[in-house]
């Protein structure tokens, strides 16, 4: 089981702003009589049977649209796909194949959508993984997801390649 940390370690600080969690006082006064410590990184539990990874319990980094450490809240649709580009920073774009189906020819056509998802720093997602996205409030343009579980890739596909889950 990780444990939060008691004592306060520095966020990576990659930015041109200081990186630091809202809800933690990082100048706060030690008291010697207390009995429970707060701990130093803020980390909550999604709910709907999503596991809190290690990374963001233990990890350093700062991202206020993490669902873990952040001011994100997960509702709504809980979908899975394939990570089909990683380019942008922090945004994977998530490929779903599906199939429709033709009432005249009483026949399936594949079709695909993409689907663009935030994902945290406490998930090592590359191109070809199978990942579970959240739905959540938008966080950008085109980003109304958020990369909440994933998997690591099994067999080496091609990109376009069809895949249901």
């Amino acid at each position: 089981m990780p444990r939060l940390a008691k004592e306060y370690k520095e966020c990576d600080q990659h930015e041109k702003a200081y990186q630091a969690q809202d809800a933690i006082f990082v100048a706060r006064k030690r008291n010697v009589a207390a009995k429970k410590v707060k701990p130093m990184r803020w980390v909550k539990n999604v709910g709907l049977g999503i596991k809190t990874p290690d990374a963001a319990i233990e990890g350093t980094y700062v991202d206020k649209k993490c669902p873990f450490t952040g001011n994100v809240s997960i509702r709504g649709k809980i979908l899975k796909g394939l990570v089909i580009s990683t380019k942008m920073k922090r945004t994977v774009v998530v490929r779903r194949d599906y199939l429709h189906y033709i009432k005249k020819y009483r026949r399936f056509e594949k079709r695909h959508k993409n689907i663009h998802a935030h994902c945290s720093p406490c998930f090592a997602v590359k191109e070809g993984d199978i990942v579970t996205i959240g739905q959540c409030r938008p966080l950008a343009k085109t980003v109304k997801f958020n990369v909440v579980a994933h998997e690591a890739q099994r067999a080496k596909t091609g990109k376009k390649t069809f895949r249901m889950f």
